[in-house]
């Protein structure tokens, strides 16, 4: 399919291209997209941008090589349709990037986890970029790519094969086998450094990052002491499940994913319904590996969140950002999501839908290639979406089919419940 046309220098800038997941993302687009794709590279290091011009010279030869731009972002944002930046942690380090596109109405994609920082920009850049037609994708990755498609596939197979809205989803992370690079790691303290933590909080609501309120917070299942104490519980269809590590970031793209399918002219019959809420966990090897895995994830936040000994004590300890699983650990990682889905019907039903979703590779591979998927999808197809702040959802059936191509497979059903 034949790019857009605009009247830009570059097609596809990739900013940030020398990190961990930068270059992971410059060698999937060098490896799989069209030939004639006008595209650049930039980065702090001039000369590891040329290095990495070398090793996707070998990579593909006959395919072109990205330009080594080091130029201001501000200044390369005005020359480019798309830019992926993978520059964090996003607290830190994310804000330019995001004004410079918002100004200059450059699509964008970023590879955050960072609800907090996402929401502040939503707040600080929608109008921006809604005058200027920049469409502004962040949290194209891990967080939350795969849990954002899971939940759209759903509805739409609820919504094509039974004729009915969603009442409510649950996302299980089924299977990972996975190692956090250096640049998570230090995400997860430097959010602490930049946010309060009643703005943590507030931004972390489930319809908190929503266009628009929900009209009434939606009834949600009971929690028992136990469950609250242990995070262990069972979902039937899904199994023994514990709380997840990815709930936090998921939650806010999946309630601005509800809002948004709601105001969009092109999307208001992909609308989740009135009544929609959603939940993720995580499936443990067993009740005591739930617990361990619960009580981990809430300590750890806790003890993080205390104050800035505790945050400098971790960064010591853990590596370094811009260093990640090697290429043999890489190919031995893997990850399956599934879930469930349950009508909204005027009288009961025993049909609910089902997704399994699944991808064999390193989970930053993945990141990459859903953010790169995403500009392709931009560059490609009619889109019909105004300037604003998106989730990866609003990029429809097409970055489904292309992601799959990508190696992220995903089958949904009807079943019983």
């Amino acid at each position: 399919m034949p790019f857009k046309e605009h009247n830009r220098q570059y097609d596809l800038v990739v900013f940030g291209a020398t990190g961990y997941t930068g270059r992971l993302a410059a060698e999937y687009i060098t490896a799989n997209f069209p030939v004639n794709l006008k595209w650049a590279i930039a980065g702090r290091s001039e000369s590891k941008l040329q290095g990495l011009v070398e090793d996707c010279k070998k990579l593909h030869s006959d395919r072109n090589p990205p330009v080594d731009s080091y130029d201001e972002i501000s200044a390369l944002a005005k020359k480019t349709f798309v830019l992926i930046t993978t520059v964090g942690p996003y607290s830190a380090h994310g804000e330019y990037a995001v004004k410079a596109c918002a100004e200059a109405g450059t699509h964008y994609f970023d590879v955050t986890g960072e609800t907090p920082w996402v929401y502040k920009m939503i707040k600080q850049y929608e109008k921006t970029a809604t005058e200027s037609g920049a469409i502004l994708i962040p949290q194209m990755a891990l967080e939350a790519a795969p849990a954002d498609l899971l939940t759209w596939s759903l509805a739409q197979t609820l919504r094509k094969q039974m004729g009915a809205r969603t009442k409510d989803v649950v996302i299980s992370i089924h299977n990972m086998r996975s190692t956090p690079s250096g640049g998570t790691l230090s995400t997860f303290t430097t959010v602490f450094d930049h946010f309060t933590l009643s703005e943590l909080v507030e931004s972390e609501k489930p319809f908190a990052l929503s266009p628009i309120p929900h009209p009434e917070e939606p009834k949600r299942p009971s929690v028992s002491i136990w469950q609250k104490i242990f995070g262990v519980h069972y979902v039937p269809n899904l199994g023994t499940v514990t709380t997840s590590f990815t709930i936090g970031s998921d939650l806010g793209v999946i309630g601005r994913s509800w809002g948004l399918l709601s105001e969009i002219p092109s999307r208001k019959d992909e609308f989740y319904g009135p009544k929609f809420h959603w939940n993720e966990c995580y499936r443990p090897r067993n009740w005591l590996h739930g617990v361990i895995i619960h009580w981990v994830l809430v300590l750890g936040v806790l003890l993080v969140a205390i104050g800035p000994p505790i945050r400098a004590l971790f960064r010591k300890l853990v590596p370094a950002p811009g260093t990640g699983p090697s290429r043999d650990e890489m190919d031995k990682e893997e990850a399956e999501w599934r879930g469930i889905a349950n009508p909204d019907t005027e009288s009961p039903t025993d049909k609910q839908a089902f997704v399994r979703a699944w991808y064999n590779g390193s989970m930053y591979q993945m990141t990459a290639m859903f953010c790169c998927e995403g500009a392709r999808t931009v560059l490609e197809d009619d889109l019909q979406l105004d300037g604003g702040f998106y989730t990866p959802c609003c990029l429809g059936q097409g970055i489904i089919d292309r992601a799959r191509v990508g190696g992220f497979r995903m089958e949904t059903r009807i079943q019983q419940k």
